[in-house]
């Protein structure tokens, strides 16, 4: 198409071309990221978060695409792509690192909204699963932020047992230890008379389990099911205290074993 008072309408032609595909890309892929957001409960501001990143990513590229053609020398754009790439991963690599681990968890999904979890040392319900960090509220009633790239470098326990549409059931593991000052059945016998009286208002009655026993001690797990994950921040403690309170008086009396 011929200049007109030096203006090229092949290169306008293009430029609209670059922006209806760019639109085009940004709509298509923020209805597909509202409606994974909304599969896995992710919260409004880290599913916002997420599609802005996404927008301003197909914004550069249409950028880029729109200055090549309109006459910007190839080696200007690899000259400014490469300094700001350089500056980009000297001033952001963490924040960069954390985004790509935001989002693999976001798509291997080895947690949720409202799952109880282990990751590393620490534990609690999450609360928030953003871009840069996931949120857990611990049994000391603090949010702590993990940052997702330190996740990918820990071991994950999820603590749910199965997923419904009218129940979630969490099947939440600590250990009890024992010395052998009091017999394996009178111990068999305050777990039982623990878990009957904590049994009322939950879906199943709490088990436990010989783990490992040695020359001066014995572990035993306990497997406590709710379904409500923060019902564990008050059930373990109370559990956990009922049976070494029953089990010291056990211990006091005589001829034991």
């Amino acid at each position: 198409m011929a200049d007109i008072f030096g203006i090229d309408f092949n290169v306008i032609l293009y430029v609209l071309v670059i922006a209806a595909v760019a639109i085009a890309l940004e709509r298509i892929f923020t209805t597909y990221l509202s409606r994974f957001a909304k599969r896995i409960k992710m919260q409004r501001s880290s599913s916002n978060n997420l599609v802005l990143t996404f927008r301003i990513l197909i914004l550069i590229s249409a950028l880029l695409a729109i200055s090549r053609v309109g006459g910007l020398q190839p080696e200007w754009i690899v000259s400014f792509s490469a300094i700001g790439g350089a500056a980009l991963g000297f001033a952001s690599q963490k924040t960069i690192g954390n985004f790509i681990a935001g989002l693999y968890l976001l798509a291997a999904r080895p947690f949720t909204i409202e799952d109880y979890v282990r990751i590393g040392t620490m534990e609690g319900i999450v609360q928030e699963i953003t871009i840069n960090y996931t949120k857990l509220l611990t049994i000391g009633n603090n949010i702590v932020s993990i940052s997702n790239l330190q996740i990918l470098d820990r071991d994950i326990t999820n603590y749910t047992l199965q997923k419904a549409k009218h129940l979630d059931l969490y099947c939440y593991t600590f250990e009890i230890g024992f010395d052998h000052s009091v017999s394996d059945e009178k111990i068999a016998k305050i777990f039982d008379a623990v878990f009957e009286r904590c049994s009322h208002n939950l879906p199943r009655k709490p088990s436990y389990m010989l783990m490992r026993s040695a020359a001066f001690d014995r572990v035993y797990a306990v497997y406590l099911y709710v379904e409500r994950p923060e019902d564990i921040f008050t059930l373990r403690p109370l559990i956990a205290e009922e049976v070494i309170r029953l089990w010291d008086i056990e211990r006091a009396k005589p001829n034991q074993i």
